[in-house]
Formats: structure tokens, C-alpha cells, sequence
């Protein structure tokens, strides 16, 4: 390739500009070179070793899944079709303390990015350091916010020499391992920054002259591979500018020399405490990648590909559950979610064949009709790959092509490697559904013994100070819990002592959940929302004449990890605390002396571990609800494969532990609130289009890790803050319950098709409809089966008014017993065609067992 750069200057720049300009353009080169490094770009697409590639990545944050999982994740990213892997780099789990650094467990980035190597997959390393991510605090070490006179992500020389300190920590061990791809390592791609083109935009020359200085650092640490900034339009060169967005078809790079590359393809969205849980259509998501790649898109990374589990307090928010399944085309426990898997590893196979068109030049855009049209791709050697679309979101279009007549489903993008057969269409799921179960493997539940929190109490734990403190700044985050405690006296002759009218307690909080105890009982809760962390609490208070003590658990839920500035946003009681109907009216407690104690005493104890547990004395299980209590139980590990969870149904809030490590906080209590109707994959998507589970807890059942327990003598500990029903949890194993196809009798899916040397189309092929069961089970039965013209969706198929007799047999036969199977779609099978003249499908539903 050939770049032309042009330099101009006036006669008053001083040679520090023209040297500067100079250096500018010598890095363009080196990465824009393929003679110089093994990875460069240019318009069309990123180039590895020479070649240019269409890349389909996946994020996989390895610190929300276990080592044990993480080989068979990549395998199954591998087999959906994946290129790439993509993860952030979460600096509070690197770099706890300053200077005391962490890679192990759950944090070994480099065995992470070596098995991703050794599944022939490459990587996107996005060490930020800022990850957002809803990660507690951003990925940032609570302790970077005490640095002095640091502010962050600016122009502050602190919080830049703390950055740059762990970027290059970072890139120096990637070197050492030889992970880039000019080392002969998987990294192809580095990300310094993430997202901060708002930000930037919010506070101005600052945020400007920032980022100039993040991306020279970035290029001046020599990894060899080009570095990307997403979401910032201004990226300096030689920094790829990147999309993120649930559609990214709009987007093109700042300088036409740059590929255009979709860093966060959304595969849905986040779930709040509190809030329903999102899920996004396979089709829609396949319609908004078709349509990135259509406009020339060279590269697009699911986010997430496979979500996991926020174990511990690493989740931010604040109030993000402990699920950060994301509707992935893996789930949160590494079973593979259908269809979306299965539709998306058929679009990937569609994109590849037309790859040789793709990377050789821009598309012919051609109009087909009032909101459909055809990008046409054409290389040299005689290649062409074509996609029509349709944008109408409620109707068929039938357009012609080059001679040739199509029909379109609604908000479609059909794909034709060879210009002329259609090989996917985005709308036309052939992949099967899964529908997943979850079956109590201890079903008689646990025998629990309890221990009772203590309520806060002087003693050489606390510290006294005039006023309401900041609750980060007294806990520095190790923990979510702190006691504010002060004493008030009542005098014998108030009136509410006469007359029963107990006065009102009013306490103001920046957030994120409040218990009020009066003399040591619970008198009250109150808690905030992902819409709005603060909170008021307001209740009447049954104080007694004489001194009376006020004690108020204030309860963090996550640090923020997204906005400007975040790290100056507080937590916990700042006032006023006001008490009002005593005789003198309203009495502000804020500014007397208020005690301050940090964590429970369970914590401080750790109950949680099987040598903290040995110390105290606990109880037999009492029926009784209780708020403050901590649930212990041993149990041994079920028979067969997991995934295993625990159903937390039926209690409050709190935290789990199994063997000591920490399964995260549960919160069932608190319920969805939001608009659960019917969804359709038409139409644009957002995060608040396609929700499930309002009224129900946002989120039910929490991850245990097989790699986690033991044959024997597992210990579950739970603290419980609100008084739940520890008899009503019990342990269950996730499994698919039953696996269904609907398929089209000529279905055009990858199936449907032979194509060779990408692209050629032979014969149609007849579809097959494939179901198949998790690993350690089989189909043991045919709920339905229907050829014709079945209605209704998995789980509720009925028959239509055409339906083959002999639909059954052919799957009882071929199918029951096995774990997968595969049968043709023709009328043949399933003893004649029914309905001549008129186009069938098929539905089915296997249970799996």
C-alpha cells in the first residue's frame, strides 16, 4: 500500500513542531507497514502478516469465570465462529495495595491469554487501565483516589504517573512472556483509555490535552501493535479510533487510512438489583452485525460473548447484580446459549466466505426499493459477495438483483457469497432453541446453625469523631458495611412519652442502603436504586426517657465505575439526621459526636472461612426470621457435572461464601420493577426494549463454581441482612431442559447450501433440523413434533391446520436416546407432503434428561 503524508508549516514553527510532526508520521508507517511488523492496517482492515482479515471477537473477562473454565469458554468461542478474544485488564485485581501486585487464580492474565493461544485464537488486550465495565470502582484500586492532589482521567500529573506505571507494568510482562503478535504471541490489538470521548467532550482542554498524552505513552511503550481508543471520535494517529453501541453501522474511523472496527457489539445489557433482566433477539443481533459489515466493517467484538459472574465485590454500579450474563451466546455458567450461538455461528461462517470480496474495496450501494438495497463487494480476482437488505420492520420485500428475484423478511439483511445464493439471512433462525432448567440436586435442603451479628458497640473498634463521615473514606472499601452510632437522651417530661406519638427520625444518604436500630432492635430499612443510589429514610423512632441509642448499618452496594470525576461521588450517611416532635420541635443530630465502626463482626472474625467459623459458638437454626444473622452448613458435593447454583429465593439480601471463597452479594428481595411485555426482534433495539422477569427478583439464582467445591465437607456460609428463610435454599444444577428447531422447509441457512472455496454454491441441500442436549444427557422423549404449518414458539408449539401424521417417527426413531441427532427436512420424511403448494415448516421439541 502507499500513504502520502503531507506536512506543512508556517515560518514561525519552531523545529520542536516540525520534529514533532515528523515523529507523527514515522509511526503511522511503522504501523501501517506490513514490511515492518506483523501487524499494521489500513482502510479495509486490520493486516496479519500481510493479510488483510475480517476479525469476529468475543469478550471474556477472565476474572467472571474460573482457570478450570476458562479452556472450554475460548474452545467454545473458537467453535462460534470467534478470531479473537477480548478482555479488559482490571487494575484493583492486579494491584491491591500500591506496589503489591497480583496474578493468580481468578487474575492469571497471562495463563488466560496462553490458552487462548493454544486454541489458535488471538487476542484484544484492552488494558485501559480505566475499564468501567461495571466493575467495582472501575477497575481502578481504591486506594489510587488518596494519592495527593491526583484527579482522574485528566491532565494530573498523579494520577498520569500512576496510569502509565501500570500500562507499562502490563505491556513489560506481556513482552516478557512474548504474548505480542510480533513476538510470535496471540495479542493483535492493544486499548489504551476506554470511552472517553464523552468525557473529554465534558471537561474540555484538559480531557484534550489527555488524551494526546495517553496515546503518545501507549505508542512510545513499542508493543508492535496498533492501539485503539473506542468511543473517541479525536483518537491521535496513529491510535485506531473505535465504535460501541448496539448499532455501529453509522460509524466511520477519524482518518480514511483506518480500518473501521466495532469494539463493543452489545449482546444486550447489564442487570441492576432491582431492575428486569435484558436479553436482546439473535436475529436483531445478527441483523446489526450484517449491517456493520455491509458498510465496510472489518472487525466486531460481541460484548459479551460470555458474561459470568461478578463474584466477590467486584461488582460496580452502583447496584449491579452479581450476574453479568449479558444475554451472552454464552452464558453466565459456560453453557452455550441457543439460539444465539448457533444464529451467530452461522452469520460468522456467512461473513468468511464472503471475506476474499470483503477486504478489496468498498461496497456498490444500490437502491431496491423504498427501504431495501444491495452492497455489492468485488475483488480483482473475480470474487463477489453481495448482502440485501430490508429495513422495513413490519413487511416482506421481494426485490430483484441481478435477474434474480429474493425475498426479504422484515428488518433483514440477507447474505449471497457468490452474488447469486443465499447462504444466511439474519431473520431466518435455523439453529436450534435451548430452554434451560435449573433441578435442586439436594432437594431435602440444608441443615443450617445460625450465629446473630452484634448491632455497633463502643469498643476499641470504633473511633469518635464530631459529625458525619464520608463512608469510603472511613472503610477505604473493604467492606460494604459501616456502623454510625450516636447517643441521645430524652428527657422524662416529653410529650410523646405521655401520649404514644413516638417522634420521626429523618436520615439523608448519598446511598445505597440503610438499617435504623434504635437501643440495639431494628426500627427500619430503607434503600436506593441504579437509578438513584441516594436515599431518605424517614420513620418514627420508639425512644425511652433517659439515653437512647441510635445506630444506623450503612450498607455500599458496589462503587461507581462510570461519569466524570467518579472517584469524588460519596457514599453513605452525610446528613442532616434529624429528630422531630420532641418538645423543642426538631433537634439536627448531624453535627454531634457519632461513633464509627467498620465491617460486622462476622467479617472481622471471618465466618466465612472454615477457621473463623470453628471459633464461635453457633446456634441451632431458629425458625424465626432474623435481620443481621449469619447461616452456616456443611454438604457434600452432588454426584455428576454442574454447572451448579444456589436458589437464594427466599431470602433478603446479604452475601455467600463457599469454602472461603466468595460467590457475591444475593439481593432476591428486592424486585424488577419495569414493562415485561412480548418482544419483537424488529425495529431498533435497547437496553429497555426486550426485558424479563419484573416482579420477580432480578436475579434468583447465584453461580457456584464446580472447580469450587470439594467430594466432601463443602461450608456454605450466608449473611443475611434483612431476615430471609435460609430452609428455602437449596442448591440446583443448570441443564437444558428441551432442545427445539423451527425451521423452514427450504430454509436458506448455511445448511441449505455446499459451498466450497468460499463461495461457490453447488446443489441445494435440503435443511436439517439438529437438537442436542447438554453434555452427560440425552433426549428421552418427543414433546411435539409438527411438519406443516406449526405455530407458537419453544416450550409451546401447537399444530396449525396442515400437519404430517408421521411427524413423530422419524425423530422417536432417530433422536431418543442419543444426545444429539439430525433428521432432513422433506416431505418424505415424515410420510408426504401434507399440504401441497404451500410452504411448510417444522417445529420440534425434544426433553432433555
Amino acid at each position: 500500500m502507499g500513504l502520502i503524508l503531507e506536512i506543512t508549516t508556517s515560518s514561525s514553527n519552531s523545529n520542536r513542531s516540525l520534529l514533532s510532526l515528523i515523529t507523527i508520521s514515522l509511526l503511522l508507517l511503522t504501523y501501517l507497514s506490513p514490511a515492518t511488523c506483523s501487524v499494521s492496517y489500513d482502510h479495509k482492515a486490520i493486516i496479519i502478516n500481510g493479510q488483510r482479515r475480517i476479525l469476529i471477537s468475543g469478550s471474556i473477562h477472565y476474572p467472571r469465570s474460573t482457570p478450570e473454565m476458562w479452556p472450554d469458554l475460548i474452545q467454545k468461542a473458537k467453535d462460534g465462529g470467534l478470531d479473537v478474544i477480548q478482555t479488559y485488564v482490571f487494575w484493583n485485581g492486579h494491584e491491591p495495595s500500591p506496589g503489591e501486585y497480583y496474578f493468580e487464580g481468578r487474575y492469571d492474565l497471562v495463563k488466560f491469554i496462553k490458552l487462548v493461544k493454544e486454541a489458535g485464537l488471538y487476542v484484544h488486550l484492552r488494558i485501559g487501565p480505566y475499564a468501567c465495565a461495571e466493575w467495582n470502582f472501575g477497575g481502578f484500586p481504591v486506594w489510587l483516589k488518596y494519592i495527593p492532589g491526583i484527579s482522574f482521567r485528566t491532565d494530573n500529573e498523579p494520577f498520569k504517573t500512576a496510569m502509565a506505571g501500570f500500562t507499562k507494568k502490563i505491556v513489560d510482562m506481556m513482552k516478557e512472556e512474548e504474548l505480542f503478535e510480533t513476538q510470535g504471541g496471540p495479542i493483535i490489538l492493544s486499548q489504551i483509555e476506554n470511552e472517553y470521548g464523552p468525557v473529554e467532550w465534558e471537561i474540555g482542554a484538559p480531557g484534550q490535552a489527555y488524551t494526546k498524552w495517553a496515546a503518545n505513552m501507549a505508542v512510545g511503550l513499542g508493543t508492535g501493535v496498533p492501539w485503539v481508543m473506542c468511543k473517541q471520535d479525536d483518537a491521535p494517529d496513529p491510535i485506531i479510533n473505535t465504535c460501541n453501541d448496539h448499532y455501529c453501522d453509522w460509524f466511520s474511523p477519524n482518518k480514511n487510512y483506518k480500518p473501521t472496527m466495532w469494539t463493543e457489539a452489545w449482546t444486550s445489557w447489564f442487570t441492576a438489583f432491582g431492575g428486569p433482566v435484558p436479553y436482546r433477539p439473535a436475529e436483531d443481533m445478527a441483523f446489526a452485525i450484517a449491517k456493520f459489515i455491509q458498510r465496510g466493517g472489518s472487525f466486531i467484538n460481541y460484548y459479551m460473548y460470555h458474561g459470568g459472574t461478578n463474584f466477590g465485590r467486584t461488582a460496580g454500579g452502583p447496584f449491579v447484580a452479581t450476574s453479568y450474563d449479558y444475554d451472552a451466546p454464552i452464558d453466565e455458567y459456560g453453557l452455550i446459549r441457543q439460539p444465539k450461538w448457533g444464529h451467530l455461528k452461522d452469520l460468522h461462517k456467512a461473513i468468511k466466505m464472503c471475506e476474499a470480496a470483503l477486504v478489496s474495496g468498498d461496497p456498490i450501494v444500490t437502491s431496491l426499493g423504498s427501504s431495501q438495497e444491495s452492497h455489492v463487494f468485488k475483488s480483482e480476482s473475480g470474487d463477489c459477495a453481495a448482502f440485501l437488505a430490508n429495513y422495513d420492520e413490519k413487511s416482506f420485500a421481494k426485490v430483484a438483483f441481478q435477474g434474480m428475484h429474493y425475498n426479504l423478511p422484515p428488518w433483514s439483511i440477507s447474505i449471497l457469497p457468490d452474488c447469486v445464493n443465499t447462504v444466511f439471512n439474519t431473520a431466518r433462525v435455523g439453529a436450534q432453541t435451548s430452554s434451560m432448567t435449573m433441578t435442586s440436586v439436594n432437594p431435602d435442603g440444608f441443615s443450617w446453625e445460625t450465629y446473630n451479628e452484634e448491632t455497633a458497640s463502643y469498643d476499641d473498634a470504633s473511633i469518635t469523631m464530631e459529625g458525619l463521615l464520608e463512608q469510603i473514606n472511613v472503610t477505604r472499601d473493604v467492606t460494604d458495611y459501616l456502623w454510625y452510632t450516636t447517643d441521645i437522651t430524652i428527657d422524662p417530661n416529653e410529650g410523646f412519652l405521655k401520649n404514644g406519638e413516638y417522634p420521626v427520625l429523618t436520615v439523608m444518604s448519598a446511598g445505597h442502603a440503610l438499617h435504623i436500630f434504635i437501643n440495639g432492635e431494628l426500627s427500619g430499612t430503607v434503600y436506593g436504586s441504579v437509578d438513584n443510589p441516594k436515599l431518605t429514610y424517614t420513620g418514627s423512632v420508639k425512644l425511652l426517657a433517659g439515653n437512647n441509642k441510635i445506630s444506623v448499618l450503612s450498607i455500599a452496594v458496589g462503587l461507581p465505575n462510570i461519569g466524570a470525576h467518579f472517584e469524588t461521588w460519596n457514599t453513605g450517611v452525610l446528613g442532616p439526621v434529624v429528630l422531630n416532635g420532641l418538645n423543642e420541635g426538631r433537634r439536627d443530630l448531624s453535627w454531634q459526636n457519632w461513633s464509627y465502626k467498620i465491617g460486622l463482626k462476622g467479617e472481622a472474625l471471618q465466618l466465612h472461612s472454615l477457621t473463623g467459623s470453628s471459633s464461635v459458638e453457633w446456634s441451632s437454626l431458629i425458625a424465626q426470621k432474623q435481620p443481621l444473622t449469619w447461616y452456616k452448613t456443611t454438604f457434600n458435593a452432588p454426584e455428576g457435572n454442574g454447572p451448579f447454583a444456589l436458589d437464594m429465593s427466599m431470602m433478603g439480601k446479604g452475601q455467600i461464601w463457599i469454602n472461603g471463597q466468595s460467590i457475591g452479594r444475593y439481593w432476591p428481595a428486592y424486585k424488577a420493577y419495569g414493562n415485561c411485555g412480548e418482544c419483537s426482534y424488529t425495529g431498533r433495539y435497547n437496553e429497555k426494549k426486550c426485558l424479563a422477569n419484573c416482579g420477580e427478583a432480578s436475579q434468583r439464582w447465584y453461580h457456584v463454581p464446580s472447580s469450587w467445591l470439594y467430594p466432601t465437607a463443602n461450608l456454605l456460609v450466608v449473611f443475611e441482612e434483612w431476615g430471609g428463610d435460609p430452609t428455602g435454599i437449596s442448591l440446583v444444577r443448570r441443564t437444558t431442559g428441551s432442545a427445539c428447531a423451527f425451521i423452514s422447509e427450504w430454509h436458506p441457512t448455511l445448511r441449505k447450501w455446499h459451498i466450497k472455496d468460499y463461495g461457490r454454491a453447488e446443489r441445494p441441500r435440503r435443511p436439517k433440523a439438529h437438537l442436542s442436549c447438554a453434555d452427560g444427557q440425552k433426549i428421552s422423549s418427543i414433546k411435539f413434533a409438527s411438519f406443516g404449518t406449526p405455530q407458537g414458539v419453544c416450550g409451546n408449539f401447537t399444530e396449525g391446520s396442515c400437519h404430517a401424521h408421521k411427524s413423530y417417527d422419524i425423530f422417536e426413531k432417530n433422536c431418543v436416546g442419543q444426545q444429539w441427532c439430525s433428521v432432513t427436512i422433506s416431505p418424505d420424511v415424515f410420510g408426504g407432503d401434507p399440504c401441497p403448494n404451500v410452504m411448510k415448516n417444522l417445529a420440534v421439541e425434544a426433553i432433555c434428561q
